[in-house]
Parts: C-alpha cells; structure tokens; sequence
C-alpha cells in the first residue's frame, strides 16, 4: 500500500484519540476538589441560640472537685485510672449582666440517655448533663439536640496548654500565665475573653466566652469573677 494511503487512514484514528484526551483533561478540571474532613467540619453550621448575649464554657478542673466531692473514688469521673483533668461542667449562656436558669421551655426536662451518653467524654455524667440541660440548656433556645451539639462544638474550639493536659503530680501555675497560654493557643482569644477560678488556693474552672457563633469575645463580668490569687495548685489526675 502506498505510504501516502497509509498516512490518510491514520489520521482520522489520530484525531479521535486527541478528542478523546481532551473531554478527560476538560473533565479532571471540572471535577470539584474534595474537601479536607477538618475543612468541612470546619463549616459546619452552628445553631444559633436566642434569649441570652453569648455562652460562657466552664471547663471544671475534676481533680479538684473529685477530692472536695468523692476523694474515695467511687463515681466514674473520679474512680482511679479516669484520667480526666479538665472537663466540661457546661455551656452557659449568659448576658451582658447576670444570667438566665431554669427557663421554660416546652422540652422535656429529662436528657434520653440515648442523647446524652453521645457526650459523657465530655461532661462523664448523666447526672450532670441532664442538670445542665435544665439549669442553662433550657435558657439557649436551642432543642436538646442542638443545645449539646454545640456545647461540643464549643469544647473543640479551644486548645488546651500542654500543662492542662493531665499532670500525674501536682504543680503549681501563674494564674496569669494560665490565661496568657490559653490566648497563645487560641487564635481571637484575647485576655478578657477567659477568666480562671479557684477553690481556696486550687484552680477550679476555666471558663472561656463565645459569642452565638462560637466565636471567643471578651466577657468583662465573668473576668471580674476571676480568681484573685497570683498562683493556683492543680491536684494531679488520678
């Protein structure tokens, strides 16, 4: 067969494979990119609560409370080998001057416990959780659903210092070097934006402000609140 007869029947097969590999190229550019699990939980939505100016969370020191409210260890927060050092006493939502509690509300006063042991790594007792939920959950406007779901959401918004982190001895801290860490950590934090309080001279809680959208904001009340000592002891997790 003459070349150029050859050449003329290849040419059609040429031009159709480069069709081909165009639409792909087209098509990979299209394709969305997918997002990054931290990205998407990330923006996910916040319910939005009504009724009150913005949310404090109370993260609770547990060995402090454990040695003041149960030192032989017989609840789960306190047994031996729990580990817990700062946990989630609650979500409180909170006005500019004063608070409100125990609102009325049309839900149950009653957290399922379906519901409420999706959230015992973060407040280690259903006690606890049904209280908080008809102490401050009850005044966010929020359904019980929601109202935890983003007390969560709150708690994952805050870096922990390394030196919260569960100390096997006990130690003692700068109350104002407590609060520095914290703002270091947390980017918008800002000094007046979280308050520390102690038991005598033990730390109690850290109690951290949001506005609705989970956002930190100062809370010149709550920091007025603070303790007052230049240093705390953390009684070390057992």
């Amino acid at each position: 067969m003459p070349a150029d007869c050859r050449q003329r029947r290849l040419l059609p097969a040429l031009f159709f494979v480069l069709t081909l590999a165009s639409c792909s190229d087209d098509s990979a550019q299209k394709k969305p990119p997918t997002q990054a699990p931290d990205q998407v939980k990330a923006d996910a939505v916040i319910p939005v609560g009504q009724g009150f100016d913005f949310y404090v969370l109370s993260l609770s020191w547990s060995p402090t409370w454990c040695d003041d409210n149960d030192p032989s260890g017989k609840t789960g927060q306190c047994k031996i080998g729990s580990n817990r050092g700062l946990i989630v006493h609650g979500l409180w939502p909170q006005n500019d001057r004063g608070y409100p509690d125990f609102c009325p509300t049309r839900q149950s006063d009653r957290v399922p416990e379906t519901l409420g042991r999706q959230y015992l790594d973060l407040i280690p007792s259903m006690g606890l959780i049904g209280h908080q939920w008809r102490k401050h959950g009850t005044c966010s406007g929020l359904s019980q659903q929601d109202y935890f779901a983003v007390t969560r959401a709150a708690r994952e918004r805050v870096v922990l210092p390394e030196e919260l982190r569960a100390p096997r001895r006990e130690i003692s801290l700068s109350v104002s070097a407590i609060e520095a860490d914290f703002v270091a950590r947390n980017p918008g934090m800002t000094s007046n934006a979280v308050a520390v309080t102690c038991e005598g001279k033990r730390l109690e809680e850290i109690r951290i402000c949001f506005d609705k959208g989970l956002n930190f904001r100062p809370c010149p009340e709550v920091d007025r609140q603070a303790c007052r000592r230049d240093t705390v002891i953390l009684p070390p997790v057992s």
